[in-house]
């Protein structure tokens, strides 16, 4: 698996008291952001509107998620690749997760409960939803950060108004005896912007750009914010999207949620991120049928898919 050095990802305080303090500008606040995503590709977030309670509750409702039929939970179909149940996978036994398209909306949560139980659960359909809310938020002041900090915020109604959401669960169980510890093997994220939480076990790893693999810890408050390739592809190569993997030591189940942002319209690089220094690294691109190139089994592999389907 490789080794584990002392990288460690910086960690930004965007909780309401700090953002509205004077000891930190926004602007300062937006540039230790972006520059965060450039260098490492994702970074910590403080964030305190997700309370313990709601943490508590969501996790518990995944719990309850999980302990579903497998006939159950394999009926989370979708027309859009990557979105469905996955699991049940030999080289990655201990992985299962579901989807949900439209995760923040009440439309698009009901569709996903309704399938899980033909009967209703309010409970799950409330609480995720309204955890949904809260990490879509967290991800859109970040996107509006970095457009800021790029001086191109003038584009950023657009995105938002372009932007649709999908949340995956996801359960990774304790290896058994002589099994595998690989929760998820090593990729990147092929959507904007990814926000990560878990419950209280850790087994995230990322990888430096010196190619060392590092582990990240987590409290119940914070938040892995992470550059997908989309994200990568619209800065013009500014931001990085970083290879990242699932490592589960010990017994204990791992839970986990993200928050993908997805492009309904056409994802290109403002033309203020383009010069001479910086020329165009990416044609513009469809994101859905970017997903659709990718889930091709000879393209599953690539070190960069994005740069494969639209580098210039």
């Amino acid at each position: 698996m490789g080794s584990l050095t002392q990288h460690k990802l910086p960690v930004i305080d965007l909780t309401e008291e700090n953002l509205k303090s004077t000891s930190d500008s926004w602007l300062t606040i937006c540039k230790n952001v972006t520059r965060a995503l450039e260098e490492y590709g994702c970074f910590v977030a403080v964030y305190d509107k997700v309370s313990v309670d709601l943490h508590n509750a969501v996790f518990h409702a995944l719990e309850g998620l999980f302990d579903l039929p497998t006939e159950t939970k394999v009926q989370n179909k979708s027309k859009k690749p990557l979105y469905g149940y996955v699991g049940q996978i030999p080289f990655i036994p201990l992985y299962e997760n579901m989807g949900m398209d439209d995760s923040n909306t009440p439309e698009g949560i009901q569709s996903f409960t309704k399938v899980m139980w033909p009967s209703g659960n309010e409970s799950f359909s409330e609480t995720l939803l309204s955890y949904a809310k809260l990490a879509v938020e967290l991800e859109q002041m970040v996107v509006k950060m970095v457009f800021e900090s790029y001086g191109v915020q003038k584009y950023y109604e657009s995105r938002t108004k372009s932007a649709t959401y999908l949340s995956r669960v996801m359960k990774y169980r304790g290896p058994k005896e002589e099994e595998t510890n690989l929760g998820f093997v090593s990729h990147t994220d092929k959507d904007f912007m990814t926000i990560l939480h878990q419950k209280q076990v850790d087994g995230l790893e990322i990888k430096a750009k010196d190619g060392e693999w590092f582990g990240v810890e987590l409290l119940p408050s914070s938040f892995i914010v992470m550059a997908g390739e989309a994200a990568m592809a619209w800065s013009n190569g500014r931001l990085r999207s970083p290879h990242h993997r699932v490592i589960i030591n010990g017994n204990e189940a791992r839970y986990s949620t993200a928050q993908f942002s997805f492009m309904r319209e056409i994802v290109q690089a403002p033309e203020e991120l383009i010069d001479e220094k910086h020329p165009l690294q990416f044609k513009p691109f469809d994101h859905l049928k970017f997903l659709e190139f990718y889930n091709k089994e000879e393209n599953r592999r690539l070190e960069c898919a994005i740069r494969t389907y639209c580098g210039v």
